[in-house]
């Protein structure tokens, strides 16, 4: 049955926002407490709107707000008689005994604010349901975009006390010792990236940077074979460019190693198909998750890492390459895009508490040169969201060779050291490896 929502009246509480109102007249300081968190917009009434307009432009301008200066800044504004006359802001201080609870009073009004939100968002999104000239598809990325707006702009900041600080490290201190684990994030499975970096850390950025067809793919691929089919920890993996077919192909390649060649034109010799599917059945119970869209929307990309979080507890997530994703702005221009795209994939990484490896492209007149951070397309963005930038760097020879030198350059740790990474990479597998003798 359906309830018919025009007669009710949105979530409010008067009396909250009058015992906010009345607690910052009786201490002023209180009102430092809510500042922050609390806007305007957040109260009901029209009346305790201005009333707290107007307080919270005292505060912007240092001046101490009462009872006599706050009737004076509305009378200056000619909105005293709108929010309820003198009279009215005279009573609100016998509305609260005290300042004592004011934290508790402002969380009521912006509850009942997000309601309020929520009951607008809602309503707008099955308007648009009705409106049978637009496609599903962009109806459902304009509903999550909503909400995810509702659900971004209710979190709040928190001042931590250093005490609460000390001893969830001492903690975290603690657990790592007893477990012995030399990483505190994802291991990577090259010996020296690891060592520098501890592993790819929980709400990280990370950036891998390289010429074309160079081998970002191949590299974040040999990474993911030993988080995933190594270490059995969940990997998410998006292909905005690359089949699951050719996925596939690669990690078995990798794995069973076979060239890929052959298994590409199944000119492949008895003991090599024994290799193949002893190869696939190891990554059969592997818990690696992939989404092979092209073009794929920055919010649809969100959406899914989301589910891949809480259906398969991903514990991180390769995206190849940042470059092919698609903003809800594609005619603005290629910088703003990309701006976009890095802040929400830290953005993304921090609400989800997980790495999020990102590969990038590095523009063309880098041929032949080792890439840097200046090379790195969209380099002003992506580098100042990203915690960890790296780039993969070989010579293009003419003659393959079996096993080829390679290097990753760390160029930025925002919390560790940077230098160079020597490894080797196999064509025929396009695979990465540690290199012959790891420097200590």
């Amino acid at each position: 049955m359906d309830i018919n929502l025009s007669d009710k009246v949105p979530p409010h509480s008067i009396e909250s926002e009058q015992a906010v109102l009345g607690a910052i007249l009786l201490d002023w300081d209180s009102m430092s407490e809510v500042v922050t968190t609390l806007k305007p917009e957040k109260f009901y009434s029209l009346q305790n709107q201005l009333i707290y307009e107007a307080l919270f432009k005292l505060f912007t301008k240092n001046i101490k707000g009462d009872t006599l200066s706050l009737i004076n800044k509305l009378t200056e504004d000619g909105k005293l008689e709108q929010a309820g006359g003198t009279a009215y802001i005279a009573s609100l201080t016998d509305k609260v005994p005290s300042s004592e609870n004011i934290e508790y009073y402002a969380n009521v009004v912006k509850d009942r604010a997000t309601r309020r939100d929520l009951i607008k968002a809602t309503s707008e999104i099955r308007s648009s349901a009705f409106e049978l000239n637009q496609e599903s598809n962009l109806i459902l990325d304009q509903a999550e975009k909503k909400i995810f707006a509702l659900a971004e702009h209710s979190e709040m900041s928190v001042i931590h006390d250093v005490k609460n600080v000390m001893i969830q490290e001492i903690d975290l201190i603690e657990k790592r010792f007893k477990s012995k684990n030399q990483f505190t994030g994802v291991p990577t499975g090259f010996a020296n990236l690891d060592s520098m970096t501890s592993g790819f850390q929980n709400s990280d950025l990370i950036i891998l940077g390289a010429r074309p067809s160079i081998g970002k793919t191949a590299m974040a691929l040999s990474m993911m074979q030993h988080i995933s089919l190594d270490r059995k920890i969940p990997c998410g993996f998006f292909s905005l460019e690359m089949s699951t077919e050719l996925i596939g192909m690669r990690i078995l390649a990798q794995e069973s190693r076979v060239s890929m060649s052959k298994i590409r034109s199944g000119m492949i010799k008895i003991d090599e198909i024994q290799k193949i599917q002893d190869a696939a059945g190891r990554w059969f119970e592997a818990p690696l998750y992939i989404v092979d869209t092209p073009n794929m929307r920055l919010l649809e990309l969100r959406s899914m890492a989301r589910r891949m979080v809480e259906k398969h507890g991903v514990k991180i997530i390769f995206i190849d390459y940042i470059g092919l994703i698609a903003t809800d702005n594609p005619t603005a221009p290629v910088f703003e895009q990309v701006s976009e795209i890095s802040k929400s994939l830290k953005a993304l990484a921090r609400e989800l508490k997980i790495p999020i490896v990102a590969l990038s492209q590095v523009s063309r007149n880098a041929e032949g040169e080792e890439p840097n951070l200046a090379q790195l397309r969209g380099s002003g963005s992506v580098e100042q969201d990203a915690d960890v930038v790296m780039f993969l760097h070989r010579e293009r020879l003419k003659d393959e060779s079996p096993i080829q030198d390679a290097k990753l350059i760390l160029a930025k740790q925002r919390n560790g050291a940077t230098g160079d990474i020597k490894i080797k990479f196999i064509p025929a597998y396009s695979k990465f490896e540690n290199a012959a003798k790891e420097e200590d």
